[in-house]
């Protein structure tokens, strides 16, 4: 039952979390609980359910004993409690796991419930949180391949095609196709029929000028548009050296906007904008381009 090695899924939580949550999958794929269990145990207190999840699967599976397996259940419950599907349906199928009253009228809630306090492992309950240092620019890595694989296996088969088409054309404009990906997810979440109140349209969400600019006759024909976006994706990246930031940001609100600002301009839905992409790919600068 407690076999769950899958990557953690492809969420906007925010970056170090991420990192320390696929550093702890990291570390059960090397059979090292002990360092999984601590790289959870640090996004757990952060408040994140994938955490919690991931340490009570780990606590179930490596633990035998009985405080084991009631911190296990415990991590689930508080899991579920913020609202983590696969610990809700573990907690779903485990009746005895669930604690309080067990009638049918009081069942749906002590289902999902919080879970003892004292039950809990002493990392999640005791001292102070871990520290917020982020790595470096040059050293900060984008989401692992495996990761985002995983995440476009999940999608409907519509959206998987136009996700790989993305990952297949990528390449050919030296763009990395995790940023293509994040941001064509941001844009369109891969609706290649989608229009945006600003008539941006198609998968990457190109507006007419752009369109034009880069040679995109049929917006709403995938692969143009996605050459379409890859060329302006490219082009900017050439212009700001790289940075994420400021490459998202003019993808969102136009490179003359940045250089105004010399920077992210300070308007709330580019600000949003760019810094859900930097969750989604991880990495603060984009590698440069190899030799041809």
């Amino acid at each position: 039952m407690w076999t769950d090695v899958a990557p953690p899924a492809w969420t906007d939580e925010p970056p170090q979390l991420s990192r320390w949550i696929e550093e702890g999958w990291a570390a059960e794929r090397a059979s090292d609980p002990a360092t999984a269990a601590a790289r959870y145990c640090d996004a757990a207190r952060f408040g994140s359910g994938q955490a919690y999840y991931r340490l009570g699967v780990l606590s179930l599976r490596e633990r035998r004993d009985p405080a084991g397996e009631a911190e296990g259940w415990a991590l689930l419950r508080q899991a579920a409690q913020i609202g983590h599907r696969e610990a809700q349906g573990l907690l779903e199928r485990q009746p005895l796991a669930r604690e309080g009253p067990s009638s049918a009228a009081d069942a749906p809630a002590t289902r999902v419930g919080a879970g003892r306090p004292d039950d809990l492992p002493a990392c999640l309950t005791g001292g102070e949180p871990p520290r917020f240092d982020p790595p470096a620019p040059e050293q900060a890595e984008a989401v692992p391949h495996e990761v985002v694989e995983r995440f476009v296996a999940a999608l409907p088969p519509d959206k998987r095609r136009h996700a790989q088409l993305i990952q297949r054309l990528a390449p050919r404009f030296a763009v990395d196709g995790r940023l293509a990906l994040a941001i064509a997810r941001a844009e369109s979440n891969f609706e290649a029929r989608a229009v945006s109140p600003r008539n941006a349209q198609g998968l990457m969400q190109l507006i007419p000028d752009t369109a034009e600019r880069f040679g995109v006759r049929n917006p709403f024909d995938p692969e143009q548009n996605v050459r379409g976006g890859l060329s302006y994706l490219r082009w900017l990246l050439d212009r700001f050296d790289g940075d994420v930031a400021l490459v998202c940001a003019a993808y969102n609100a136009g490179e003359g906007v940045v250089d105004r600002y010399g920077g992210v301009p300070p308007y709330p839905e580019t600000r949003a904008y760019v810094q859900r992409i930097l969750h989604f790919y991880r990495a603060t600068r984009h590698p440069r381009p190899g030799p041809l």
